[in-house]
Formats: structure tokens, sequence, C-alpha cells
């Protein structure tokens, strides 16, 4: 018989002085069924693992927004948890992301470069265990107009 064991959410690795490229290393090693959540603002970059609680508030939250869209009927593209960079100053996964006004200039794109495309209109942030002011920083330089 195999037994479960939930990690703790208070699991939070904090590391300064760490390059974009190091960051980047991370996330190509961490790349396959990985549980954590790394956001990398100005040479400082949070780890952190992903709870069961952060999970179930994150997927209330995002079928709230759908949920909303509908009834407004707008037309929007939930793209859940995916990478954003803006390359040597700032990364984040945020819990889910939206793009609304932008949705035409996306859609169908397998890969969202910043440099090319316009931020997401909508990021939501789940913020149980740390500190959302750098998720919100990184966000915020990458022009993405709403942050929850």
């Amino acid at each position: 018989m195999t037994s479960l064991t939930l990690i703790q959410p208070e699991e939070i690795v904090h590391l300064s002085g760490i390059s974009w490229h190091t960051h980047e290393s991370l996330l190509n090693e961490l790349s396959t069924n990985r549980r954590l959540s790394l956001t990398y603002y100005q040479s400082n970059l949070e780890i952190m693992v992903l709870s069961p609680e952060h999970e179930r508030y994150k997927k209330i939250v995002g079928l709230f927004v759908e949920t909303l869209a509908e009834e407004l009927e707008l037309d929007i593209d939930p793209l859940g948890c995916t990478t954003l960079k803006h390359p040597e100053l700032s990364g984040g996964e945020p819990d889910e992301f939206f793009n609304i006004k932008n949705v035409k200039s996306i859609q169908g794109k397998t890969r969202i470069n910043l440099q090319e495309y316009p931020p997401p209109d909508l990021v939501v942030v789940i913020d149980i265990t740390s500190d959302s002011k750098d998720s919100c920083a990184v966000y915020a330089e990458m022009g993405v107009p709403g942050i929850w």
C-alpha cells in the first residue's frame, strides 16, 4: 500500500543574488511534473511549493473570472499557469491569467513572447503563505493592467 504525504505550504525558499541565467536553468531543470512556482524579480528568486489549499483557491478564482466573462458575453482566453518572462529583469508564473482585450492577438499561439505580444489583461496570484508584493511588481513591470 502506498502512503500519501501532503507537503506543507510553508515550504518557501527565498534566494538573493540570483542571475537570470540561473533562473532560466532552474525553469528548464524543473520543467516536468513540478509542483513548484518560481518568481524572479531584481535578482531575487522565490521558490514555493503549491499546496492543495492554494490550488483550490486558484481554481475557484479562475472559474469566477470565466463565469463572469460568460455572463458579460466577453470573449476571453484563459491560459492557466504559464511562465511569463521579461528577460533579464523578471519572471513569474501567475496562478491564472486571462487575455480579454487582447484575446485575438494571441489566440492559437503556442508560446507567448512578451516582446512580440501584449501582456495578459489579468493575472491572478493566490497569496496564502507568501508576500505577493514581488509578484505584483513582476506583473506590473511586464505591463499587466489587472492583478488580482
